[in-house]
C-alpha cells in the first residue's frame, strides 16, 4: 500500500472578501470565521490523522510562501511548493504529483483547496479515509460530491450514476457527467433529482493514476514535469521550476482531466461543506442571532435589523439600526457597506486600496 499525501492549493487571491482579503493577504490566510484559526490552518487541522506532517504539501505563489510558513510552521519548508506564476489548478497539481511520485510511485493523494469550510470534521475524515482506501492501487479518479441543500447557481454539479456503485465501496458511484454552474431554473431541476451533487473541488487518486492521466490528456504539461524529474529534491529544483512552469497551459484540472478521463467516480458526501466564496456564503455558515445577524470581530449591536453580517477588526463597537440584508466589513482603514444581494460585485472594487 502506498503512503498517503495531502496537497493543499493555497495560491488564490480571494478578492471577493475585500476588504478582509487583499492581494497581499488573500482569504485563505485570514481568520474569516473569527475562530482564532485562518482558513488555511483549519484546512490542515481537518486532515489530522490522515497522513504524517511530512506528507503534507502546500502549493502557493512565491509571494505567499512566507505566509504559509508562518501559519503552518510544522510543515517542512521543502513541502511548500512555490509557483512562479498563476496557471490554474492543473499545472500545480501536476507539479505535486510528479514530485511525490519520485519519492513514492505508489502514493495516494488528496488534493484540496485551502479556503473551504467544513462543519462536520469527523465525517469529513471518515469520507477521506474511505476514499484513500478506494483509490489505493487502482486507476480510479475520485471526487467528493456534496449533497445540495439549495438550488445554488454558484457551484458546478456532478451527475452521479446512482445505479452503478463501485464493487469495493457501495458509497462510491461512477460519474455520468460534470455540469457547469447552472441558471436558477436548471439548479432547481437538479434539486428535484437525487443524483446531482455540488462539485467540491476535492480530489483523491493514486499518484501513478493522475500522472498517467496527464500523459494521456495533457501531454505538454506532463512533458514539462517529467523533464524536471532529475531536479526534484535538489537545490536546483526551484530554478528549473521557475523556468518551466510559465510554459504550462493555463487550465483547471476539471477541464484538463476530470471531464475527459474514463474511470471517474464520485463519493456523495454530507459534512457541511461550503467554498466560502462570497460574503453571503460566509453569512450562511455562521452562527446567527434570532434575527439572522452575524457579528465577527467587533462588539456589534443590532436594533431593528435582520440578516446582516458585520466583520470588523479595527473598531471597538459597531451599532446597526434599521438595516436589513447588509454587509459591513472593515479592515486596514478600508470599509465595505453593501446589500447582501450585491456581494458578487465586491470583486469589482477589490483593488480600491
Amino acid at each position: 500500500m502506498g503512503s498517503n499525501h495531502v496537497v493543499i492549493m493555497a495560491g488564490g487571491i480571494g478578492s471577493r472578501f475585500w476588504p478582509m482579503s487583499t492581494e497581499d493577504c488573500p482569504k485563505q490566510f485570514i481568520d474569516v470565521l473569527g475562530c482564532g484559526r485562518t482558513l488555511l490552518q483549519l484546512t490542515i487541522d481537518r486532515f489530522a490523522g490522515i497522513c504524517p506532517i511530512e506528507n503534507v504539501w502546500v502549493l502557493t505563489s512565491e509571494k505567499y510562501a512566507a505566509l504559509v510558513h508562518e501559519q503552518l510552521p510544522m510543515v517542512p519548508e521543502g513541502n511548500i511548493l512555490k509557483e512562479p506564476c498563476r496557471r490554474n489548478t492543473a499545472p500545480c497539481i501536476a507539479y505535486a504529483a510528479w514530485k511525490i511520485k519520485k519519492r513514492d510511485p505508489r502514493a495516494n493523494m488528496v488534493v484540496t483547496p485551502s479556503d473551504h469550510f467544513v462543519a462536520d470534521v469527523q465525517e469529513f475524515r471518515r469520507v477521506v479515509a474511505s476514499s484513500l482506501s478506494f483509490v489505493n492501487g487502482s486507476d480510479a479518479i475520485l471526487t467528493l460530491g456534496i449533497k445540495p441543500t439549495r438550488p445554488e447557481t454558484g457551484y458546478g454539479y456532478i451527475e452521479a450514476a446512482l445505479g452503478n456503485s463501485s464493487l469495493s465501496n457501495k458509497e462510491i458511484f461512477r460519474v455520468d457527467s460534470f455540469k457547469e454552474k447552472p441558471s436558477l431554473d436548471v439548479a432547481e431541476s437538479y434539486m428535484a433529482k437525487n443524483n446531482f451533487y455540488w462539485n467540491s473541488g476535492i480530489f483523491i487518486w493514486n499518484v501513478s493514476t493522475i500522472v498517467n492521466a496527464f500523459r494521456v490528456y495533457q501531454s505538454p504539461i506532463a512533458s514539462i514535469f517529467e523533464s524536471l524529474m532529475p531536479y526534484y529534491y535538489t537545490p536546483e529544483e526551484q530554478n528549473h521550476v521557475n523556468a518551466s512552469f510559465p510554459e504550462c497551459r493555463n487550465i483547471s484540472v476539471d477541464y484538463a482531466i476530470m471531464e475527459r478521463a474514463d474511470e471517474i467516480f464520485v463519493f456523495p458526501s454530507n459534512f457541511g461543506w461550503s467554498d466560502l466564496g462570497t460574503w453571503m456564503s460566509l453569512h450562511a455558515n455562521m452562527q446567527k442571532d434570532l434575527n439572522g445577524n452575524v457579528s465577527i470581530g467587533a462588539d456589534s449591536h443590532f436594533s431593528e435589523s435582520r440578516n446582516c453580517i458585520v466583520n470588523v477588526r479595527g473598531l471597538d463597537k459597531v451599532v446597526v439600526i434599521g438595516v436589513d440584508d447588509c454587509i459591513i466589513a472593515e479592515n486596514g482603514g478600508n470599509l465595505l457597506v453593501c446589500r447582501m444581494k450585491d456581494d458578487n460585485r465586491v470583486k469589482e472594487f477589490s483593488d480600491c486600496q
